[in-house]
């Protein structure tokens, strides 16, 4: 791996969908009203399709498929149920989120593959580090092979569809505090034979605005293509 790569922070132009970055927290309940509106504007013609990239105060999320079980720390973080899909999940500094706000009608109205199409989205920019993200067909999220045969999970994927927008999306790993996650089971995973990691722990000093300008160059190729 190149330790020191950089990228130039240029801006990619990326057609009409409007992007938003948020340089200080964002408390989740804020995040979640306002993609609950902007997805409606969306829905009615109001507003652009959006990408918000952000990181939010230290706290775990519970997905509908979320197990009591999986929650080993019941009074280290603030517990939000949302509707996306999923388990458990850690949000905090260092970890980039984007939620993507799609109007899936004008990209097809297909819920398989725009997932698939995250994956790739998440794969193609972590690659752009060399890094050698890959998908698993059994488990859900973005996975990195590591010495003695583990894998551990570097970026989460958890989406919702409302009359065929999309609202949530992907948190990727870049330096967050990894004991955090000590306080879940991480999406249902088995401690014992996955992990967790982050771009800093595998020696790539990458920053946010590395990733944000990573995310926005590797997008157009994958979603834009597929308008209608």
């Amino acid at each position: 791996m190149e330790h020191n790569r950089r990228i130039k922070p240029e801006i990619p132009q990326n057609g009409d969908v409007e992007w938003k970055i948020s340089r200080e927290p964002v408390a989740y309940q804020d995040a979640l009203d306002f993609m609950e509106q902007r997805v409606a504007d969306i829905r009615l013609g109001q507003a652009p399709e959006l990408i918000w990239l952000l990181e939010h105060p230290s706290m775990i999320t519970a997905g509908t498929s979320a197990k009591p079980e999986d929650l080993l720390d019941l009074d280290r973080f603030p517990v939000f149920k949302t509707g996306r899909g999923g388990q458990f999940t850690y949000h905090g500094p260092g970890q980039r989120v984007a939620y993507v706000m799609l109007d899936l009608k004008k990209r097809g109205p297909d819920i398989r593959r725009f997932v698939r199409n995250l994956e790739e989205w998440v794969i193609q920019a972590l690659g752009q580090f060399n890094v050698n993200a890959e998908r698993r067909e059994n488990r859900i999220g973005i996975w990195v092979s590591r010495d003695g045969g583990r894998e551990d999970k570097i970026a989460a994927i958890g989406v919702r569809i409302r009359q065929w927008v999309s609202f949530h999306g992907i948190a990727i790993n870049v330096e967050p505090d990894l004991s955090h996650y000590d306080a879940i089971r991480p999406c249902g995973i088995d401690a014992a034979l996955y992990g967790v990691t982050s771009l800093v722990a595998l020696g790539l000093p990458i920053t946010m605005e590395d990733i944000d300008v990573t995310l926005k160059r590797c997008f157009p190729e994958i979603f834009e293509t597929e308008k209608s």
